[in-house]
């Protein structure tokens, strides 16, 4: 097989697709839920926080030379945080509720035994092996 047809055995398999398309879903919920935490969630704790905003939360740590604070913006860092920590918590529900909504598979029931064998050949098979020990 040439490098080609290899990379598109790859490409088509079912897993690398569905791969792709969450991937690509995923990046737009990502979107819509940093748009909710940014717009409407933010402000409301900000509210109740006595008009706080965690995205502007900086520490001055140092100055550069030219007399500039050097800031460490752990504002940005809670913002991040909050932002994982309610993704975390929409895919959990959704999984939840997908796992609800999917069929449960019914165990697959075990095979019958084999057949049993005619009288007459487990009596053919017993003078076989009788004959085989002489």
């Amino acid at each position: 097989m040439s490098f080609i047809q290899d990379f598109k055995a790859f490409a088509m398999r079912g897993n690398v697709i569905d791969l792709a398309v969450g991937v690509v879903i995923g990046g737009a919920f990502g979107n819509i839920v940093s748009s909710l935490v940014d717009s409407v969630i933010m402000p409301l704790v900000g509210v109740l926080t006595g008009g706080v905003n965690f995205s502007t939360l900086a520490a001055t740590i140092a100055t550069d030379p030219k007399g500039a604070p050097v800031l460490l913006k752990y504002g940005a860092f809670v913002q991040a945080i909050i932002n994982f920590l309610i993704i975390a918590f929409v895919i959990f529900v959704a999984i939840r509720l997908l796992a609800k909504l999917m069929p449960v598979a019914e165990a697959q029931p075990a095979p019958p035994p084999p057949p049993e064998k005619p009288h007459a050949e487990v009596v053919l098979e017993e003078i076989r092996d009788l004959l085989k020990a002489r």
